[in-house]
């Protein structure tokens, strides 16, 4: 193995741990949602550190394999992807942390009946679900399955434009409720974020592996280049 080769396995394995912690990240703010764990919320709320001490160390680190091995082909669109890929996990690592964040700031538990009226739960289980597909589309070198996250992105959009009006009758029907129904609004909006973040992070793969740009696109053609 190349001093190259090493650097670009080190590096891969290291992304993968960011990603794990994120993926991780994403069902733990979830639970505490659920749950009206403060507890864990707190947990998720401290941990988003580590996440962007990953980003900031991934990004020297793929500026520093372009200055000293200077990669062609494959490997440098490698450590391209590994460059955006890594700025779209710790955004979608924000995420998880702005639930948290609603969680510990409630005063009391989040209503079961509203989650399940806005499918809260739904695109949050989604969400987390696509993370976890690309990472491995992404640790498998499969741009089969990258190629998918496009159209099971709908499912989050589709969540998203109908949320404001199932919040505003909610709030009509029990206004004291308001204050959880925009919390709930602005997660589902956030969620539907970490798709696009998703999607971005498929583009990335399919770059790496087949050498083909569809950032542009429409999301049809991503789905059968």
């Amino acid at each position: 193995m190349t001093h190259l080769q090493s650097e670009l396995k080190q590096l891969k394995d290291e992304l993968l741990t960011m990603w794990t912690l994120t993926c991780t990240q994403m069902h733990k703010s979830l639970e505490a949602l659920v749950n009206n764990n403060k507890e864990l919320a707190s947990e998720v709320i401290i941990t988003e550190k580590r996440i962007n001490s990953f980003e900031l160390k991934l990004d020297r680190d793929c500026e520093n394999i372009i200055a000293l091995y200077n990669p062609v082909a494959v490997d440098l669109r490698f450590v391209l992807a590994v460059m955006k890929i890594n700025t779209n996990i710790e955004r979608i690592g924000d995420i998880a942390r702005s639930t948290a964040k609603f969680v510990v700031r409630t005063s009391s538990p989040y209503d079961i009946g509203i989650l399940e009226k806005t499918r809260l739960l739904e695109i949050y289980e989604e969400a987390a679900d696509l993370l976890e597909d690309c990472k491995e589309a992404f640790e498998n070198e499969n741009p089969d399955i990258a190629h998918k996250i496009f159209m099971r992105d709908e499912l989050l959009d589709e969540i998203n434009k109908a949320s404001p009006m199932v919040i505003a009758e909610i709030i009509r029907a029990e206004p004291e409720k308001i204050e959880q129904c925009l919390d709930i609004l602005s997660t589902i909006r956030r969620l539907e974020r970490s798709g696009d973040h998703c999607k971005n992070i498929a583009e990335e793969i399919i770059f790496y592996i087949e050498a083909k740009v569809i950032k542009h696109s429409k999301k049809s053609e991503k789905g059968n280049l």
